[in-house]
Formats: structure tokens, sequence, C-alpha cells
């Protein structure tokens, strides 16, 4: 299928805002040609992943944007970044790769995106509206953004994202079009105890269980009684983005799109239903720790994805004024620092042993301390994924509560209900 410029977009593209505005045009219309898509689609916002320090080549193209006096047309938040900017954290990036780092957060700067830091940006106000399109990056916003708030978007990569955000326009295919949005299987929890999908930790080990499962397909869960909350759903789907490749998911009774199953289904007969036990549950609980070494932890880090406010009330609540003999990581946005700073309670925490990550978080760039055969105690089930492979560490997962009992104690404590 032939993509179909409009005269606007062309001129774009051959320079009529200047040569940044138009290269971003030209990766945005070569990607719908590799996509196969017909055409181009205005979008109401982005969230840009590709400001996350990996390497030198991706400094460089943000500032080749900047040299082109390409700006942002869209709103434009930022996801988390390689440099805790609040100066909350020690990160331990040094030399060049920190000043590449800093060279890349000055460059988006310049290009008009939004200081947010954050891969919660609907928890910092950016939320798009029922049926809006967008142009998201990171898996957990994606997933987020399409199932919960019902805007639509692609799981765009670094560098598109942002090309999409400088262009005010996105390919129009996959989750843009509402024929792609439909489920075509049932992921059924009727059989689980209610007192299971009342905790906290039913979510991530249910969207790491959903991941693995469904893979990149669309489903919609079903035997949920009650709204769990947007906590829980943020921790559902960036599991099941973590574990699988989700970018929508509906909940019958709670999501936007899924009044019930039948409308998530678009009226047609599921592919498959899963019917997920207690035994499932429990497997897919013992799948999120990897730690050998079960006696002893090295350190705990929650908040990914980044901690709410009503989560950091939480976690103040558990630790109750007690002292932890563990580092003890809680990452979070900055939006998020400063109501914890109006009154204090930052420095209660930290006064707790609690170190405070903003702008970042512990997976993605050098903060916990080099330990060979660490092991790191969370309650996310995007952390317990991504832990092994970027830090070196291995996982034992439990709850928030079983978190904070264990950095007191300095040994591993289990107590959350199981299903």
């Amino acid at each position: 299928m032939a993509l179909d410029l409009s005269p606007e977009e062309r001129a774009v593209a051959g320079g009529s805002r200047g040569e940044g505005t138009a290269m971003a045009m030209r990766i945005v219309a070569e990607s719908a040609r590799l996509l196969g898509a017909p055409r181009l689609i205005p979008i109401a916002s982005a969230h840009i992943d590709g400001a996350l320090y990996h390497g030198d080549s991706g400094t460089l193209f943000a500032e080749r944007l900047v040299e082109g006096g390409a700006k942002v047309a869209v709103r434009s938040t930022l996801n988390v970044g390689a440099l805790d900017l609040m100066g909350c954290s020690k990160v331990r990036l040094e030399g060049m790769p920190r000043a590449m780092a800093r060279r890349m957060t000055e460059a988006y700067r310049k290009l008009g995106c939004e200081q947010s830091w954050t891969c919660a940006p609907y928890q910092a106000g950016h939320r798009p509206s029922q049926g809006s399109d967008v142009a998201w990056g990171e898996s957990n916003a994606v997933v987020f953004c399409n199932s919960v708030l019902g805007a639509r978007t692609n799981r765009y990569g670094d560098f598109l994202d942002i090309a999409c955000a400088i262009a005010g326009r996105a390919p129009d295919y996959g989750l843009h079009r509402p024929e792609n949005r439909r489920a075509t299987l049932v992921f059924d929890l009727s059989t689980l105890p209610g007192s299971f999908l009342a905790g906290e930790t039913a979510w991530p080990i249910l969207g790491s269980l959903y991941g693995r499962e469904v893979g990149n397909a669309i489903g919609v869960v079903t035997g949920v009684a009650d709204h769990p909350g947007e906590d829980a759903l943020k921790a559902f789907g960036a599991a099941a983005a973590s574990s699988g490749a989700v970018g929508l998911f509906h909940i019958a009774g709670v999501t936007p799109e899924a009044p019930d199953a039948a409308t998530a289904l678009a009226g047609a007969a599921p592919a498959a239903t899963i019917r997920v036990t207690a035994q499932m549950a429990s497997a897919a609980r013992t799948a999120l720790s990897t730690a050998v070494k079960t006696d002893a932890i090295d350190a705990v880090a929650i908040g990914s994805p980044h901690l709410s406010l009503a989560e950091f009330d939480a976690l103040e609540r558990l630790i109750g004024g007690r002292r932890l003999s563990v580092p003890f990581y809680a990452c979070t946005g900055r939006h998020v620092l400063a109501a914890l700073e109006q009154d204090g309670r930052r420095a209660a925490l930290e006064k707790s042993g609690v170190t405070i990550v903003a702008d970042t978080c512990v997976v993605v760039t050098p903060i916990l301390p080099t330990l060979a055969g660490g092991v790191l105690m969370t309650n996310s089930g995007k952390f317990a994924h991504y832990t092994p492979g970027n830090t070196g560490y291995s996982v034992l997962y439990g709850s928030l509560g079983d978190c904070v009992e264990s950095a007191v104690l300095g040994q591993p404590v289990f107590s959350e209900i199981a299903a």
C-alpha cells in the first residue's frame, strides 16, 4: 500500500520548517512506508523514551535535531534519563558517559520537551483523552495509556518517538486503528480467591503471567469484581509489557473500552480462554524470584513504574518510623518528590534509611553498589524481570510490606496472602 502524504507533510519533509523538522518528518514517513501505513495521522501528545543515554549516538541524534532548529509540535514529556538531576541519589556514571548523558538532557530541553523525567507521566498530569491518538514510548507508559486511559498509541521505539513529536504525526497503523484494539482471547480470573485479588502482590504476578501467556495479543481479563485501583493496573500492565509484548489489555467492567467482555471482544467468540488457577498464579509468583541465596538480602528497590504519592503513603505507614538495616531505594518522579518535600516527608523517609531516586531508576543507570552475588528484593514485576540482566543482582519478589519488614530485619520475610 502506497503512503499518501498531504501537501503540507510533503512540504515539511522538503524543508519548509527547517532541516530538523524535515528530518523528523522523513523518519516518520519512512517508518510508515515500512509498516505499510496508508497515511500519517495527527497526534495530540508524545512521551519520549529516547532520552535515556545508552551511547553517544543517541546524544548526537538529539543534537542534530537541535542544530536543525527542530521543536516538538505537541506536548512531549520525557521518560527516565540516566541521571538523577534532583540530586537525591548517587549515580555512578562518570567521565565521558556522564558528560554525554548531560548533553542529551540539554538537547531534549532545547527541543521543547517537558522536564518530567518519569516512566509514569500519567501520574504527573499527562493523561490524553480516550480515543485520542498519541505517540508514546516506554512499555509501561504505552500499555497504561492504551488500556487505562483509552488513548491510542503503538509501542514507539527510541528516536521514532521524538520524530513523531516534532512532526506532530504518527503512522496510521496498529493500535491507532479501532479494529485492531478488540480482544481476541479471555484471561479468566474467576476461580482465584477475592482475598488474593485484593492484595498488592496479585497484580504484578498476574501481569507477569498474562504477558507470558498472550505475547502481543490483546486479551480481556474477566472475573474481577471490583476496580483494583490505578496503582494495581499500573503494576499489571508494567509486568505484562515486560514478560510479553503487551501494548493493550482490557479488564471487563474496569477499563474504558471494556464495559463487559462481549464489548471488548466486539461480539466475536474468543480464539482462546485462559482460565487462571491458583497453581498457575503460585508458579508465576515463584518465577519472579531468581535468587538462590534466600537467607539474606543486600538491597531493596521499589518504584518501577515510579511510585505514586499513594504508594509513598503506604511505605511511610509500613516503616512506622523504624530504621532500615539494608539499602532501600524508592524510585519516583520529581512531581512526587516535590509533594514529599512540602511537609518534610522526604527528610523523614531518608532518616529511616530510604534513598529516594528521582528522574531515573536503579535498573537503567548504575546506582546499586557493584556486588557479586547480590540479592535485591522488590515488589515490582518489572524490576523482577529486568534486574538480573541489567544489574547482576538476583531477585526476591514480595509485597511492599514484605520489602519493608525484610529491610528492617536484614533477612527475607514473606507474609502476603497466596492465591
